[in-house]
């Protein structure tokens, strides 16, 4: 009886779905199992301290706050520094308006949309939503974003951060930072994190992307508004006990992952150079950071179609809108998997 050779098996698929993907490290896992820990909720945890204090000296703050995610951290920063029927402006296609606005109606606040230009808001559009009186609500709170999600990963310049944080100060109306990616920012800028987080009052750092950690976020700023925010965190559910264990993760990602952000930088331009070579039904953004959109609208194929091709090609993405598909890399991206990416794009693209 003739025997057959096994079939070798499947290759795991390279996944640009996000760098939410991303696993701890081994040197993550390590200071997790040996992490001194306490109850957050009681007489506070050590490392969680420790993590709070260094992200805040990093980002030129007085305190911080550890939380779940980066969205309650944005939540936070908004609740501990606004009123009930005020207005929070920011960019219109900014994450926390279009994907966090929901939280509008249990906080009893407006969010405007201010019109910009890869991420940045008209700043002529800003200072009229900071007049305040007649008819129009009392703007209480600025946001901005970088690296700007919904932009492509596009990276505010420092420029535009300190002449919205300047027009905002004259006005009397404080100024969160969405820095959820703010690594990202800093390392395309090559200036430290609080030489753009020093542009806000308040700053949200996620620890879960290119940072590598498995859970968990920061919020940053004054003495007197974290300790608001730690008050609004129990009575959101925030208080995590234990939560040591995640922090020594977190510690871990920003001490030590933050330069190689770069390597995810690089191989986000070869993977736009290598699809924007395939021909001009596919064209792909020239990212800034490790955040790539390709539009499809000229293939005659729709997103659902895209996603589903290419994840059977062992590439799996994200639609991003009705035309669009994200591609986002991280540490787990190599320069081989960059080119099986192209190689999966340009099946599809021949095969359509």
């Amino acid at each position: 009886m003739t025997q057959r050779t096994p079939a070798a098996p499947p290759s795991a698929p390279v996944d640009l779905r996000s760098d939410t993907v991303t696993h701890p490290t081994a040197a993550m896992y390590e200071r997790m199992r040996t992490a001194p820990i306490g109850d957050d909720g009681l007489d506070g945890d050590p490392t969680v301290r420790a993590l709070e204090a260094h992200v805040a000296a990093r980002l030129g703050k007085e305190a911080g706050l550890f939380v779940p995610s980066c969205t309650m951290a944005n939540l936070l920063a908004v609740l501990a520094q606004t009123q009930r029927s005020e207005q929070v402006v920011l960019e219109s296609s900014a994450h926390m308006y279009t994907s966090e606005r929901g939280a509008a109606t249990f906080t009893g606040l407006f969010y405007q949309g201010v019109s910009g230009a890869d991420g940045a808001m008209d700043l002529n559009r800003l200072e009229d939503a900071l007049q305040s009186g007649g008819h129009k609500l009392k703007t209480s709170l600025v946001a901005m974003e970088t690296s700007h999600n919904n932009a492509g990963g596009a990276v505010l310049p420092l420029d535009h951060m300190q002449a919205v944080h300047g027009m905002a100060r004259a006005a009397g109306v404080a100024v969160h930072l969405d820095g959820a990616r703010l690594f990202n920012a800093a390392v395309a800028l090559g200036v430290p994190a609080g030489d753009i987080s020093r542009h806000a009052d308040t700053v949200s750092l996620c620890l879960s992307k290119g940072l590598s950690a498995p859970v968990g976020a920061v919020l940053a700023g004054s003495q007197a508004v974290m300790a608001k925010a730690r008050t609004l965190r129990r009575m959101l559910g925030g208080t995590q006990r234990q939560s040591g264990i995640m922090a020594a993760a977190g510690l871990e990602g920003v001490q030590a992952m933050g330069d190689r952000l770069a390597e995810d930088h690089v191989r986000a331009r070869n993977l736009s150079d290598g699809i924007n070579r395939l021909g001009s039904a596919l064209s792909a953004t020239v990212p800034q950071t490790n955040i790539v959109q390709v539009e499809t609208a000229d293939t005659g194929m729709s997103n659902a179609q895209w996603v589903a091709a290419l994840q059977a090609e062992g590439l799996l993405t994200r639609p991003w809108g009705r035309t669009r598909l994200r591609c986002v890399t991280h540490r787990h991206i190599d320069d081989a998997d960059i080119d099986a990416a192209v190689r999966a794009f340009s099946a599809v693209l021949s095969g359509r």
